[in-house]
């Protein structure tokens, strides 16, 4: 993690997602992380957040996030993001989501993510 101002450490953290590597995400994140994904339970913990992605990760083919736009007010940063996402077999789903990061000490201390889970379920249906 090389990342010297919040702008660069988000959007690494971002990139850091198409490598599918659960394990790579924990430098990014505080020790007592809380991470929101909208209609799911928090998440707390940086060593219960990196579980969750590795679960994840196992089940899509392909993980491809992008940073659309990205607002930065000093340790709070707001992201317009695409996850593209494939189940095994599947098209490369361009789900929408915005993320907000609260960031403490040049890690991620709260991370709170909202998409629409329906449309996103319609679009990796197709």
């Amino acid at each position: 993690m090389a990342a010297t101002d919040n702008d660069s450490l988000v959007r690494d953290f971002v990139n850091t997602f198409n490598s599918k590597d659960a394990a790579a995400l924990g430098p990014y994140l505080a020790d007592d992380v809380v991470f929101h994904n909208y209609g799911d339970s928090p998440v707390e913990g940086r060593d219960a957040v990196v579980a969750l992605w590795r679960g994840v990760f196992a089940n899509f083919e392909r993980v491809e996030f992008e940073t659309v736009h990205q607002a930065v007010n000093g340790d709070v940063v707001i992201a317009e993001q695409i996850h593209g996402l494939s189940l095994p077999g599947g098209k490369l789903a361009p789900v929408m989501n915005m993320a907000v990061y609260e960031l403490r000490d040049g890690r991620i201390a709260a991370w709170r993510d909202y998409t629409n889970p329906g449309y996103a379920a319609s679009l990796l249906q197709a």
